[in-house]
């Protein structure tokens, strides 16, 4: 064959297919956008090995946002809707682990928000039913995104994942730094919750949560109730913290008809920096 081609023309022909194969490549490591010029979806793999019987395989949800505009956390804050991900269509996936990377505190005409900038990546681990065959991924998520007025949005991605390296692992390994590690109450390391205490006393009832961080840098803190229906307020930070941690409260306010408060267990997320931690709390 290499007498049909003179050397240049083979040269010209093995650098055309060597860039074929490179983009074969990186499209494997991802699939299409499906989206308009607001917001898009697309589902990326990690570098996986799917030898071993139950392996668990790394991809991730990625989000992109026009400027200006913006998306939810699981718990939006004063309002919004939070992205619902249905997976029930892939093909040999048993189960799929979704992870919330550590959201902003966002401050604008509509109030007080819990959410995402820019672009947003939700690490997935996908256990398959077969771990010696593919593993077809299929999401259709619901979202809702904002600049100066919310709108629905919809997308959908399809990705077979494959063991191997995928260009784009170290978009996963970063999305999955930025999803808050638990973090006992009390934990002795720089960046922990360290107590709260329950003052019955204010109307409502108020909770008061003491957060040490790493040479006092900047603490944003968030409160969750144990169920969805539960609407707890964007804690603000206060006065009255013991020395070198900042003190935070929220109010008691939001809870569903009819429900107390008393022995819920509330999750509290800190972020700060690079860094995120949750801790579980009981109010007893």
């Amino acid at each position: 064959m290499s007498a049909m081609f003179p050397p240049v023309l083979r040269q010209s022909l093995f650098a055309t297919f060597a860039l074929a194969a490179m983009a074969q490549t990186v499209a494997a490591g991802a699939s299409g956008w499906d989206g308009d010029d607001k917001s898009g979806i697309r589902l990326i793999a990690g570098s996986n090995t799917t030898e071993a019987a139950g392996s668990v395989l790394r991809a991730g949800v990625e989000i992109r946002l026009a400027t200006g505009w913006k998306t939810y956390w699981r718990y939006p804050g004063d309002s919004g809707v939070p992205p619902h991900f249905d997976f029930e269509k892939s093909d040999n996936v048993k189960s799929v682990n979704l992870s919330w990377p550590a959201p902003q505190r966002i401050t604008d005409s509509e109030g007080v928000t819990i959410g995402y900038k820019d672009a947003v990546v939700f690490p997935l681990k996908i256990e398959p039913k077969d771990a010696t065959k593919p593993v077809v991924l299929r999401v259709k998520l619901d979202y809702a995104v904002c600049e100066k007025l919310c709108i629905p949005a919809q997308g959908q991605a399809e990705l077979t994942l494959k063991s191997g390296h995928a260009e784009t692992n170290g978009v996963i390994a970063a999305a999955e730094k930025k999803v808050p590690h638990a973090n006992p109450l009390g934990a002795n390391t720089p960046f922990s919750i360290k107590a709260f205490r329950r003052d019955d006393s204010a109307k409502p009832a108020r909770v008061l949560v003491d957060v040490a961080s790493p040479g006092g840098a900047p603490v944003t803190l968030f409160a969750e109730g144990p169920a969805s229906d539960w609407a707890l307020p964007i804690p603000e930070e206060t006065e009255g913290a013991p020395a070198g941690l900042q003190r935070f409260s929220f109010a008691l306010d939001g809870m569903p008809p009819g429900k107390s408060a008393d022995g819920a267990n509330i999750k509290l997320t800190a972020v700060s920096g690079q860094d995120a931690i949750e801790t579980t709390i009981r109010l007893d």
